[in-house]
């Protein structure tokens, strides 16, 4: 459950309170009986692992032929070997 920081309005009493999300916010001070804010701050979120930087891609695309934006795409002499069928004729 996530914890929520609250400052009163009128006392300035600040506190963290662990809420779900379907609770409602506080609204009453429990100092002096006041009002209540939410107090938002930053957030500590890193983003650790290769696919979250916009130089991750660009590496596996230059040792790829250098086709294509892509992004760890299969090797262009994989996508080549593809044959085809030679047509049908329509009989006559």
């Amino acid at each position: 459950m996530p914890t929520y920081s609250y400052a009163c309005k009128t006392c300035g009493h600040q506190f963290d309170a662990v809420q779900s999300f379907s609770d409602a916010a506080l609204t009453e001070c429990p100092e002096c009986g006041g009002v209540l804010r939410k107090q938002y701050g930053s957030v500590g979120v890193t983003f650790n692992g290769s696919g979250f930087y916009r130089t991750d891609s660009r590496s596996a695309a230059k040792s790829s032929g250098g086709e294509g934006g892509g992004g760890g795409a299969a090797p262009a002499s994989s996508s080549k070997t593809e044959t085809k069928a030679p047509a049908a004729s329509s009989g006559a």
